[in-house]
C-alpha cells in the first residue's frame, strides 16, 4: 500500500525483455541501504518487487499483466520514474490509499501554467471515468492529486510547486502516456452497488439513494 506521496525520482537504465514480461533497472534517489530484496516500491505509479540490488541501483521484474496496461512497453533508457515505498503501520497518510494497482493508461490532453500551479487534463479509459468525481482522488504516475472536474472521459487537476519540483509531473506534455489508478474505495463500491445496474450503467444517483447512501 502506498499514499502517493512521491518520495524521489529515478532513473530508468536498463530495460531488459524477460520472457514475456520485462526487467527494469533503476538508479534510485534513495540511499544505499534503504531497499531491501523483496520488498514493493511504487514505479511511476506501479506495484513492484525489488529483485535484485546493487545502490543506488535496483532491479524490478514486471509481469506480462503488468506490462501490458501500464506504460512501461513505451519507456526507455534515461527516462526519469516518481519512486514511493511502500507505507508502514505508523505512517501518516499524507495522500490517499494507493494500491499501486495501475487501472489504465491516459493522456495528457491540455497543460496551462499559471503565476505559480499547472492545470492539467487528462484523458482516460470510458470504463475508468465512473469512478472519477470532482474533488475525489486518482493517482498519476503514482502522485496522489485531487481532481478538480471530470467531465466526460477527461478529468482536470491542479500541480502545486512542490509537486511539480519533486515529480515528473512538470515535464509531461501534450500527448503523453501515463498511469492511472481510481480511487480504491470508489471501486468497491461500484462493484457492490453495480450488481444492481444494468451493464454499463454504472452507479447513478437514484442507485445510492436505494441503498441509502443519498
Amino acid at each position: 500500500m502506498f499514499t502517493g506521496l512521491v518520495e524521489g525520482i529515478g532513473e530508468l537504465v536498463g530495460l531488459a525483455p524477460v520472457a514475456e514480461g520485462l526487467r527494469l533497472t533503476v538508479k534510485t534517489s534513495f540511499p544505499a541501504g534503504d531497499l531491501t530484496l523483496g520488498e514493493s516500491v511504487a514505479v511511476a505509479g506501479a506495484c513492484l518487487t525489488v529483485v535484485a540490488l546493487n545502490p543506488p541501483r535496483a532491479d524490478f521484474e514486471v509481469s506480462p499483466e503488468t506490462l501490458a496496461g501500464t506504460t512501461f512497453p513505451l519507456k526507455k533508457a534515461g527516462d526519469r520514474v516518481n519512486l514511493e515505498r511502500a507505507v508502514r503501520l505508523g505512517d501518516r497518510l499524507g495522500g490517499h490509499l494507493v494500491t499501486g494497482h495501475v487501472d489504465g493508461v491516459g493522456v495528457v490532453r491540455e497543460v496551462k501554467p499559471g503565476p505559480a500551479h499547472t492545470q492539467m487534463k487528462f484523458e482516460l479509459p470510458a470504463a475508468l471515468s465512473r469512478f472519477v468525481i470532482e474533488k475525489g482522488s486518482i493517482a498519476v504516475d503514482g502522485v496522489s492529486l485531487t481532481v478538480n472536474t471530470c467531465p466526460g472521459n477527461t478529468f482536470t487537476v491542479n500541480v502545486i510547486p512542490h509537486t511539480a519540483r519533486e515529480t515528473t509531473l512538470a515535464s509531461l506534455k501534450v500527448g503523453d502516456r501515463v498511469n492511472l489508478e481510481t480511487d480504491i474505495i470508489g471501486k468497491y463500491v461500484a462493484r457492490l452497488l453495480g450488481r444492481d445496474a444494468p451493464a454499463g450503467e454504472g452507479v447513478t444517483p437514484e442507485l445510492l439513494a436505494r441503498h441509502g447512501f443519498l
